[in-house]
């Protein structure tokens, strides 16, 4: 199209372009002859001349040219006195015109068609009802249950899936129907969009992803076409699975709070995900599989059996399930002999399988900007504390007089945890400022993971909680704000053990939590809080009295052990950095060290 036009707007090849002085010196000489004077344009002819041409010895016949037409007053007395004929022409711009509107809605059109034929949402504006879910096949997706690692009882769950999706007959026999929804309950990070990508790779079918906030659209009804088309597509290549990642964007609870809409287009969209998991047979082959880190916020209606028939939830790994992952991620990266991934595995409790291959990540990085041929423990030992503290910012220009107070902080930290029988084992003592507002910091290497804390192991998290604001009294004769970061965290400790986990003697066994979310329960927004003024005021203080005590025994603690604290201090001034063999060292084998001989070790 655009090649025609271009065409149009070329002048014939049998037409000469002439000059106006060229077109007047012609005038002059009595050549020219059957003028056409537009508003812009003269054309017309040059008479022959009568010679002939040398190639093919005919007479040269008479040449048509046009000319641009300049304000010219003496022209029509120029044609008069040379007796040329002319006429003079008026231009439609009805042409212009169409050419001026068609041509930016052709090129729309051939945009727009380009991008449907891609499956990219730009064809929004001829098929806004079409679902944007991307297809994939097997071979597309590359991943199978060998490369998640972590999930071992979620594997084992999605497994029935993929039998019933290769060998369907097998349940349809027996009656068995199975399941058309499987919710996928995680914290991000988890591994939740990789579950079912390997699921999809081990059924071997085809694997519908989408996520929820593409269904929803300004425009009304956009979501519900979208999801029509979506089921229709997947039934038309059953067997197969649809993946719709972030359900939460799509399946709110309806009728929330006294403002909700009630034809809302985000409502209209999940009436029809409602009615199409309803509509499709079970034993169809179509698999409705969803992950979402909200379940508190979905529709009852998304939930109950016929729909999300099952629901799997990921955890965060243990200490196996870390070990696992990190095998599978430094399967391709070339590992130094000191580097001993189960010492990662449990420095990195807490991790999700997210943050355990940023870390294998962030060593190799940083090891190839050192120039290593391997990763060796140093560089991982830099990216768990690039990952937990921040990065590393020697540039920040600290005072000498604010170095000495943060070497007496963490010092306070790692001796009240030293001294603590409950307490996770220091790894390392620094005072090298990273992050945004990190000054030092103490890493404590917890033993093994923990499901069940005693109020003994929760008192002894509050002591090492307090441990540097109360060295900064001992040492310093003032306190700073540095412990702001410590008293919130105790702070939040104490009132859970008192609000949530009943254990505090004066309040008995009752809890007193926060009044949970109104999504599922909008009554809930009644009662401000489930207790009274006077159980309030004794709340603040039985949380004022586990934070007073706890202070009293930091205190003690560091008092008998002020010239340690006082050594730990100058050794981290000096060298900035204190390791667990250092502080070994520094303590020595001391009989009056309270912790169990499994603690120490």
């Amino acid at each position: 199209m655009l090649a025609y036009l271009v065409l149009l707007g070329l002048p014939s090849a049998q037409t000469e372009n002439l000059d106006y002085s060229d077109f007047r010196r012609q005038l002059i000489a009595g050549k020219l002859d059957n003028l056409a004077i537009g508003p812009d344009i003269i054309e017309g002819s040059v008479r022959a001349s009568g010679a002939s041409d040398p190639k093919t010895g005919q007479p040269v016949p008479a040449r048509r040219f046009s000319t641009v037409r300049v304000y010219d007053p003496d022209l029509i007395d120029a044609l008069e006195g040379a007796g040329v004929h002319y006429t003079g022409t008026i231009k439609s711009q009805t042409a212009a015109n169409l050419l001026s509107w068609m041509l930016p809605i052709g090129l729309l059109l051939m945009f727009s068609g380009y991008l449907s034929s891609k499956g990219v949402g730009g064809g929004f504006a001829f098929n806004p009802g079409k679902s944007r879910a991307r297809i994939y096949s097997e071979s597309k997706t590359g991943v199978k249950f060998a490369d998640v690692a972590g999930v071992d009882e979620a594997k084992a769950e999605l497994s029935e899936i993929v039998d019933f999706l290769k060998y369907p007959q097998r349940y349809q026999k027996l009656g068995g129907r199975i399941p058309k929804g499987v919710l996928i309950v995680a914290a991000p990070g988890t591994g939740k969009t990789l579950l079912a990508k390997a699921l999809a790779g081990e059924a071997g079918v085809p694997f519908f992803s989408i996520s929820g906030s593409e269904f929803v659209e300004l425009f009304v009804g956009v979501g519900a076409a979208r999801v029509r088309d979506l089921f229709a597509q997947a039934l038309a290549k059953a067997p197969c699975i649809v993946f719709i990642d972030e359900l939460d964007a799509l399946g709110k609870a309806r009728g929330i709070g006294a403002m909700a809409a009630t034809h809302s287009e985000q409502e209209q969209t999940l009436n029809q995900l409602l009615v199409e998991m309803d509509g499709f047979d079970p034993n169809s082959g179509v698999i409705i599989l969803a992950a979402t880190n909200r379940p508190e916020v979905l529709d009852p209606a998304l939930l109950r059996p016929g729909r999300f028939d099952r629901h799997v939830a990921l955890d965060r790994p243990d200490l196996r399930g870390r070990l696992d992952i990190l095998n599978v991620h430094a399967k391709n990266v070339p590992l130094a002999g000191d580097v001993d991934l189960k010492k990662v595995a449990a420095q990195t409790a807490g991790f999700a399988g997210a943050d355990l291959a940023n870390l294998v990540n962030e060593a190799a990085l940083h090891a190839a900007r050192l120039g290593h041929a391997r990763v060796d423990a140093s560089d991982v030992d830099e990216a768990l504390d690039r990952i937990v503290a921040g990065l590393e910012k020697r540039s920040r220009i600290i005072s000498p007089d604010e170095k000495h107070t943060v070497a007496y902080h963490e010092a306070g930290h790692a001796l009240t945890a030293q001294f603590r029988a409950h307490a996770d084992r220091v790894a390392k003592i620094s005072i090298i400022p990273r992050g945004i507002m990190a000054l030092g910091y103490t890493q404590q290497l917890p033993a093994e993971d923990r499901y069940l804390l005693r109020r003994s192991e929760l008192l002894d998290r509050l002591d090492v909680l307090l441990g540097g604001r109360v060295a900064e009294e001992l040492a310093l004769g003032d306190i700073s704000t540095g412990a702001q970061n410590d008293l919130q965290n105790a702070s939040d400790l104490a009132r859970q053990m008192v609000r949530q986990y009943g254990m505090s003697e004066r309040l008995g066994l009752a809890t007193f939590e926060d009044v949970r979310s109104p999504f599922l329960n909008p009554a809930a927004t009644a009662e401000l809080k489930p207790y009274s003024d006077t159980t309030a005021e004794t709340i603040d203080a039985e949380v004022k009295a586990l934070l007073d005590q706890a202070h009293a025994r930091v205190r003690a603690t560091l008092e008998q052990h002020r010239g340690l604290l006082d050594s730990l201090a100058k050794l981290l001034l000096e060298r900035e950095t204190v390791d667990r063999a250092a502080l070994d060292a520094l303590i020595g084998a001391q009989a009056e060290d309270p912790r169990p001989a499994l603690a120490r070790d």
